[in-house]
């Protein structure tokens, strides 16, 4: 039976949960930067699957090593060892200046990880006492859909209804560093946060924010944890954000791209101290650290640096952004982003970016508005300077 985009649509409201409202393109095929709808229509996407796939849509030399895995292992469990766990364990830490790895399936598992991990740091190492600790966060934070972290989100959408939430998080506002010193207490574990806030429209710290905030965790015995999940793995220009900062977290959250968008697979990145604490038998996870996701990851991240997809990001992103900014149109507040996690701000009169990101379908770019006035632009990482023109050719028809 040949099912119509629009048939495909019906169905999925019909029998899907109402959890998401994308926009009504139904997609089929994806290569490099472009991908295609079941009508064989063409766009260029602007989302990378929330840069999930900075590598680009079907990778050949990460498919290749999926085929290859899949051909051999793909599941043992925690219970037993696997010939590829060590192997991965060995080049992210070479790769990220790391002493320790926890595995999991997506992002929101590893900040659940860091969660249990710091709290535990706390009660063992610092001396918290029990079922006291704290961990500060950001207002305006994207850290995943679980109840432990909606319950610290500013977001309503996220957090309505959902409650009775877990205490433990002091909630304050990005880049404020007066107001994170007043939040330090004796019981503080943790500072949680993006180096960049995707979700909230790229928001950019101000300048040495970071390293004061670094300086600050330091002198209390605070672990400044940096959840990169989104700006990690090269879409910022720099294999990791922090890196703009001129710092080194203690702990730092990857995912997404840690696949290049084949599949599910997380990790913690750590200093020993913490993730020391942790003993056989009180975490784990059935899938973290199967051979079939590790031996994807270490390709998505031979090909990120092997191809210098994190130095044509940085290059790339500055030509995008450039490009935005010498947009003449009356409706554009502002513009901003680093390497290529791009942000168009519109005007709140402008009603909405939703229906810019619907012309802009019909342009052939798939873009994503985010809190209500701002227009996400993050394509792949493979971009090129011709592909930029084009796009920002279409970008200007539309906000003109």
């Amino acid at each position: 039976m040949h099912y119509s985009a629009l048939d495909l649509i019906k169905v999925e409201k019909e029998l899907g949960a109402n959890n998401y409202r994308p926009l009504d393109v139904v997609l089929e095929r994806g290569e490099g930067i472009w991908v295609w709808d079941t009508d064989g229509r063409k766009y260029l996407d602007c989302l990378s699957a929330y840069s999930a796939v900075n590598q680009g849509h079907g990778h050949p030399r990460i498919r290749q090593a999926l085929i290859e895995q899949s051909g051999r292992l793909s599941l043992t469990s925690r219970a037993f060892r696997n010939d590829q766990l060590a192997r991965f364990y060995e080049e992210i830490c070479a790769l990220t200046n790391s002493h320790k790895v926890l595995p999991m399936n997506s992002g929101a598992e590893a900040v659940e990880t860091v969660i249990k991990a710091v709290r535990k740091w706390g009660y063992e190492e610092k001396g918290v006492p029990e079922n006291q600790a704290e961990i500060i966060v950001c207002a305006d934070n994207f850290h995943g859909r679980t109840i432990t972290i909606v319950g610290f989100s500013t977001d309503p959408s996220s957090r309505n209804g959902f409650g009775p939430f877990a205490p433990g998080f002091r909630v304050i506002p990005f880049g404020d560093m007066a107001a994170l010193e007043r939040a330090i207490t004796p019981n503080t574990v943790a500072f949680l946060v993006e180096p960049i806030q995707g979700e909230a429209g790229v928001i950019i710290p101000p300048p040495d924010y970071f390293r004061q905030a670094l300086d600050l965790c330091r002198r209390n015995r605070v672990q400044l944890v940096f959840d990169e999940i989104q700006t990690g793995l090269g879409r910022t220009g720099k294999l990791l954000a922090e890196e703009h900062e001129g710092i080194e977290a203690d702990i730092t959250l990857v995912g997404k791209a840690l696949s290049g968008g084949f599949y599910p697979i997380s990790a913690v990145l750590s200093n020993s101290e913490v993730l020391s604490v942790i003993k056989p038998g009180e975490h784990g996870s059935t899938f973290g650290g199967n051979p079939l996701a590790c031996a994807v990851a270490r390709m998505a991240l031979k090909v990120l640096v092997e191809e210098g997809m994190i130095e044509n990001s940085a290059n790339m992103g500055r030509y995008f952004l450039d490009g935005l900014k010498s947009l003449r149109s009356n409706i554009i507040a502002d513009v901003r982003g680093r390497g290529l996690m791009l942000a168009v701000e519109l005007d709140p009169d402008a009603g909405g970016a939703r229906p810019f990101c619907e012309k802009l379908r019909e342009e052939g770019l798939l873009c994503k508005d985010t809190h209500d006035h701002t227009i996400r632009i993050s394509p792949p990482l493979v971009i090129t300077k011709s592909d930029i023109d084009w796009a920002l050719e279409r970008i200007g028809r539309v906000l003109r």
